[in-house]
């Protein structure tokens, strides 16, 4: 082996080792083992899900760094089956993109694995490695998670933008009386049915809601509901057939809608995880929002990813931003 070979090696050995008590933690099994420079392993990501990692590559790596990088990483952590994604700068690329390209439905490491379980604070979640680019969890959002757990008893929960409905999963988990989830695809709302059979929770069709957003809100305030919790996570891009919608652009428009469906005294959490956006200009354009909406909020808590498994320097920021503000 190689003297560089072995230095990546190392490096990967040593970020599994950074990642310390997440480990041994029989109650969370999945978690970022590389993230990118700060773990000295630029443009690459690294997460595990009960012993099947995935790695993702944000630049065009050739052919032999590939090779490289996956003998490194079987050389040091020896997973149960590998995973790889190379990922476009923006979302939409995809379309235009091979999929067997960007995201092999095969691992390019170990036996194949259609779908496992992994947990989350003791919460179950299914997750398939081979599923496009998003595997089922998003790793980040993990500290978010847990606050929610334990703020919920007793109240109603909106979760927008709600993907395969981890929020929802959690929320009910924490003894919210009703959980509202709203995506634009009736497959990952499916799978979020799944999630929540797997924790033993009561699926009412009901509550998981396809449809636009932005359509869903207009239609729940212009009814006069009100939720305890609002919680705002929206993709960084996302195309329907009657909106577009960016984050950078768009996200007082977004907070404004949100705004009018928090009960008083209700919190909303805006969630962004769009590197461009500083913290300072989040925060402003959710104020302006929440503003517009006629709502005056106090902030709560800010909140980002777990520093263990998600380290950031000065040069390589966390991208994640979650402002919590609680409104009148």
């Amino acid at each position: 082996m190689s003297s560089s070979a072995s230095a990546l090696v190392e490096r990967l050995r040593a970020a599994r080792e950074r990642r310390g008590a997440l480990l041994t933690d029989e109650r969370t099994t999945a978690l970022r083992l590389v993230n990118g420079a700060p773990d000295g392993v630029p443009d690459v990501t690294v997460d595990t899900y009960a012993g099947v990692h995935v790695v993702s590559l944000y630049r065009d790596f050739t052919a032999s760094e590939e090779e490289a990088l996956l003998a490194a990483a079987q050389e040091a952590w020896a997973p149960r089956s590998l995973y790889l994604k190379r990922r476009p700068r923006e979302a939409r690329v995809l379309a235009n993109t091979a999929r067997d390209v960007v995201a092999p439905e095969q691992p390019v490491l170990g036996a194949p694995v259609e779908s496992l379980e992994a947990l989350e604070n003791g919460l179950r979640f299914l997750i398939r490695p081979a599923q496009g680019l998003s595997v089922g969890l998003y790793l980040d959002m993990r500290e978010t998670r847990a606050w929610l757990l334990g703020q919920v008893k007793g109240l109603t929960v909106l979760n927008l933008f709600s993907y395969t409905c981890a929020f929802g999963v959690v929320a009910t988990a924490g003894g919210a009386t009703r959980v509202l989830n709203i995506d634009t695809s009736r497959r990952v709302l499916d799978w979020g049915e799944e999630n929540a059979r797997l924790n033993g929770q009561p699926v009412d069709r009901y509550d998981y809601v396809a449809g636009d957003v932005f359509d869903w809100l207009g239609r729940l305030a212009k009814k006069g509901q009100g939720f305890d919790v609002v919680i705002s996570d929206p993709p960084s891009f996302s195309t329907t057939r009657t909106t577009r919608f960016s984050a950078a652009r768009d996200y007082p428009l977004l907070a404004e809608a949100a705004a009018r469906v928090v009960a008083p005294g209700g919190r909303l959490v805006a969630c962004c995880n769009l590197a461009a956006l500083t913290p300072r200009r989040f925060e402003a354009m959710v104020a302006e929002g929440v503003g517009r909406a006629g709502r005056q909020g106090r902030p709560v808590l800010s909140l980002g990813p777990s520093p263990i498994d998600f380290p950031s320097s000065p040069e390589a920021p966390s991208g994640l931003k979650v402002n919590i503000l609680q409104l009148r």
